[in-house]
């Protein structure tokens, strides 16, 4: 596999741009070796400068849930350009789709659209504590939403992927009201419920973790969480930015039938580009300026570039639900990789859920952030060039879920199994 112009990028981009990347976890720091440049992707492969072809299970970490260049979003996206990129002011558009997320999301009874899961973030904290009058929040080790200085503590994602769960230049003062608890640790919760009696504005977590590696919530683990919001005053906040649209239409709330108070999205609501989404009960979306006092703002909210592809993703979405099949296919996957890894002789825990998949190199399940902590980091190295050399494009991180698309085909994933037979041997 050739890998000379991507090479070269590479060193030019080091001189330009902190570590020669847009975002941490694109450096392959955790896996080894530089970074592949794309130079354009077609439903379910991706191809890079140097002229290799990949089978793609990031999927621009999670938002190609139609697979690459989807002719349907393609189209809408070219009508789109034609009547403008920007114009700073209201559209149909963004009418239609605040409808299409409340059709498929009965309980964002009133959505803002931002830019960014990031900005999703920091707008829910703040319509939190506005709405509630309190200070504190409670996140999750391990759960990351966004580079927002209140939340960027045991963040997840990249940041444990390069070893710097806490982040220079967020003052302490930034995050003195963050407090932390335990996925699937609802003791850990009510503690410091007990301890800060009528402080707590809000419960953020995702509800399915994908920012740890894939940790899919225990049995009672959210409903035991709405409960505890429901006694104390406190309001249950879903960072669905990766679950939404992605396990379920409805998103992890629809299949585990629990109802947060705010809700956020991103990644398949813009259907590639970039876009955010914060929203919920109506009565607290209606504190968020112009309708009341909490101040949110952006000059691109709403672009109709990204609504025009989130509309045309989602309008697929609701007509087709792909979901019973992307589950089938990730289900059937994982089964291989873990009857493969097994007779191989590895320690392997894996977990599927719609288009959503990951594993863990492990004897042990893993429950919570300190359990993926303890996976064996250095075999998934081994196991990720492996595939990368045989064609196969995963997260370069121990930390991240994987994707499929609709454009992911059977042969698509017998291709990807039989790889991965290759890969466990050479992992062991």
């Amino acid at each position: 596999m050739q890998a000379r112009i991507s090479s070269e990028l590479f060193q030019r981009a080091q001189q330009r741009i902190p570590g020669g990347v847009n975002s941490p976890v694109r450096a392959f720091k955790a896996v080894g070796g530089n970074p592949i440049f794309i130079k354009r992707a077609q439903g379910s492969r991706l191809y890079d400068v140097d002229g290799n072809e990949y089978l793609d299970y990031i999927g621009s970490w999670g938002a190609m849930i139609l697979g690459h260049a989807h002719e349907q979003v393609t189209a809408a996206l070219e009508n789109a350009l034609r009547q403008g990129t920007s114009f700073g002011a209201p559209t149909a558009g963004e009418v239609r789709l605040a409808e299409l997320i409340n059709e498929a999301v009965p309980s964002v009874e009133l959505v803002r659209l931002v830019n960014s899961g990031s900005e999703a973030a920091m707008g829910v904290l703040r319509v939190a504590r506005g709405y509630t009058g309190r200070d504190k929040i409670i996140k999750f080790e391990g759960c990351y939403h966004g580079s927002v200085d209140a939340l960027l503590v045991k963040a997840g994602s990249g940041a444990t992927t390069l070893g710097i769960p806490d982040s220079p230049g967020v003052p302490d003062s930034f995050t003195e009201h963050t407090l932390l608890a335990e996925f699937n640790n609802l003791n850990s919760v009510l503690e410091l419920v007990e301890t800060h009696p009528e402080e707590i504005a809000g419960i953020i977590l995702e509800p399915v973790a994908g920012n740890m590696g894939m940790i899919a919530p225990e049995r009672n683990f959210l409903q035991g969480l709405r409960d505890l919001c429901d006694r104390a005053g406190i309001l249950l906040i879903f960072d669905e930015v990766m679950t939404g649209f992605r396990v379920d239409f409805g998103g992890a709330q629809e299949l585990f039938n629990i109802i947060p108070d705010l809700s956020l999205f991103g990644k398949v609501i813009g259907g590639g580009l970039p876009v955010g989404a914060y929203g919920g009960r109506q009565d607290i979306m209606l504190k968020v300026a112009p309708a009341g006092p909490v101040y949110q703002a952006g000059t691109l909210s709403g672009n109709p570039i990204a609504v025009a592809a989130g509309l045309a993703t989602l309008e697929l979405l609701k007509t087709e639900n792909p979901y019973p099949e992307l589950a089938r296919k990730s289900a059937w996957l994982t089964q291989e990789f873990q009857s493969t890894a097994t007779q191989v002789g590895l320690p392997l825990q894996t977990v599927a859920m719609g288009g959503m998949f990951g594993m863990f190199f492990s004897e042990t399940p893993v429950r919570n952030y300190q359990d993926a902590l303890q996976s064996n980091t250095a075999r998934f190295s081994k196991f990720f060039q492996s595939m990368l050399q045989q064609g196969i494009y995963l997260a370069p991180s121990a930390f991240e879920s994987l994707f499929l698309s609709t454009a992911h085909s059977d042969g698509d994933l017998e291709r990807t199994a039989a790889a991965a037979r290759v890969a466990f041997e050479a992992a062991a």
